[in-house]
């Protein structure tokens, strides 16, 4: 049969030899799989199902042997089985600032604003701004998160399994997620109330985990409504939640955030503060 070849094609030269692909343990092309599976969920984002993620597709991104992979999983449903199970571990993405409060955005708040210090009311003040102007940039971070979308289907729809060690493997990952989640904004949140000088107030049966429960609640019901009602992403509405020295044009998720704190949380009047003026 002839052959077609390039007008630059010597025959006499040897033909190099084809490159092989380094042979994956079992472990690796497990590894390899779901990594490059959750990599495209968190791309493309978790919207009703899997149906979106083509089995084939994972096996050439993950750049590893259908053999191998066959081997390890007879039938794709096996492996979304088991993706579903990955997703669930490592459900809860990173919070924004709003929720968590990070110490980098406490101390680029009080740079800016440091002469607040000098006075309660100042303080006051300072911590009312700093939950209305993180809470802008939270909500917009969180809106636009193809993991947190992911995060909130998943919460949203795994009681859609059938009953069995899926659902069950799924519900109890999910919890572990979420936990950790919890326990970090909690942390957020007490070290911004340590260091303003505010504590739990008496006899609200408050904690700072409560305290993060009820915020991440908001945060959540807020981003699923605003999905068909886009408008409450920009929506702002001239509020005085925590009686500051002034009124101010507040995002819904900031007035939530602000109506947890003011409920839980006063100046503590154990706390001495210098002379900063």
């Amino acid at each position: 049969m002839a052959r077609n070849y390039p007008p630059d094609h010597d025959p006499s030269r040897p033909t190099a030899p084809a490159r092989r692909r380094a042979r994956l343990s079992d472990q690796e092309t497990e590894r390899r799989m779901l990594d490059t599976a959750v990599a495209m969920v968190h791309r493309d984002g978790l919207t009703v199902g899997l149906d979106h993620l083509g089995f084939e597709d994972v096996i050439r991104d993950a750049g590893v042997s259908r053999t191998a992979v066959y081997r390890r999983w007879p039938y794709k449903d096996l492996f979304f089985s088991d993706l579903l199970r990955e997703l669930a571990r490592g459900a809860a993405p990173a919070s924004a600032p709003a929720l968590e409060i990070t110490g980098e955005v406490l101390s680029e708040v009080l740079s800016s604003r440091s002469e607040d210090l000098a006075s309660p009311q100042g303080r006051h003040d300072l911590v009312t701004e700093l939950l209305r102007v993180t809470a802008v940039s939270d909500f917009e971070a969180v809106h636009g998160s193809p993991e947190w979308r992911t995060y909130l289907a998943l919460q949203a729809t795994f009681l859609s399994l059938p009953e069995g060690d899926l659902r069950a493997d799924v519900q109890a990952a999910l919890a572990r997620s979420e936990r950790r989640f919890v326990d970090r904004v909690a942390r957020g949140w007490e070290t911004v109330a340590t260091a303003l000088g505010y504590r739990l107030r008496p006899g609200t049966g408050g904690s700072f985990p409560l305290i993060a429960t009820l915020a991440c609640a908001a945060m959540r019901g807020l981003v699923l409504m605003s999905l068909s009602d886009p408008d409450l992403l920009t929506r702002r509405v001239p509020a005085n939640p925590t009686t500051a020295s002034a009124a101010s044009d507040w995002s819904l998720l900031g007035i939530a955030a602000a109506s947890i704190a003011v409920t839980y949380l006063e100046p503590d009047p154990d706390v001495t503060w210098d002379d900063l003026a």
